[in-house]
């Protein structure tokens, strides 16, 4: 049994945005490839519809890291799980993620993916909790803004639960 959620972005508000947002990022990269790069396990859901909304050539690919376990407070130690397979030298990266909070898992990974020579690399998220921002980090496409509460589904979770909720809610 789920607990009680207060439902702050309805399932037709997210798939209204996301294609929004698959529409600017295909004009901005109009003429070009990209390489999309999905932060595991919470884009997962994001990423498979924000990439059916890109009208360009995609490629895909994942990569995992952990900040959080099992907790609700990211323990600003963040380890990589598992690494990208496509190489991304001389690339438009597109490094996609659910949500930036303190920042300090996605600035690994861009730095981490930077590293490797990209011929540009920049971020989508879905939500952006702008008030809990501990590093120096912005998305170039954001779809929300979102007030500090602890919030699930479309792939975000809780615990391993949640992440099948089509809407995003805050856990009361």
């Amino acid at each position: 049994m789920y607990q009680k959620l207060d439902i702050l972005i309805t399932e037709e508000s997210i798939r209204r945005r996301v294609k929004e947002l698959g529409e600017k990022i295909s004009s901005d990269y109009r003429g070009r490839e990209i390489l999309a790069i999905g932060i595991l396990k919470g884009a997962w859901i994001f990423m498979s519809d924000l990439v059916r909304n890109i009208k360009i050539p995609v490629m895909c690919d994942f990569i995992g890291v952990s900040s959080y376990g099992d907790g609700a407070v990211s323990s600003e130690r963040v380890k990589l799980i598992s690494d990208i397979r496509i190489p991304v030298n001389g690339k438009d990266v597109l490094l996609i993620d659910d949500i930036i909070d303190t920042g300090f898992s996605i600035k690994f990974v861009k730095y981490y993916l930077e590293s490797k020579n990209p011929a540009s690399i920049k971020l989508c998220v879905l939500l952006d909790k702008q008030s809990r921002r501990k590093v120096d980090i912005h998305a170039d496409y954001a779809g929300f803004t979102i007030p500090d509460r602890f919030v699930v589904g479309y792939g975000l979770d809780y615990a391993e639960k949640y992440r099948n909720l089509p809407y995003i809610a805050a856990v009361k």
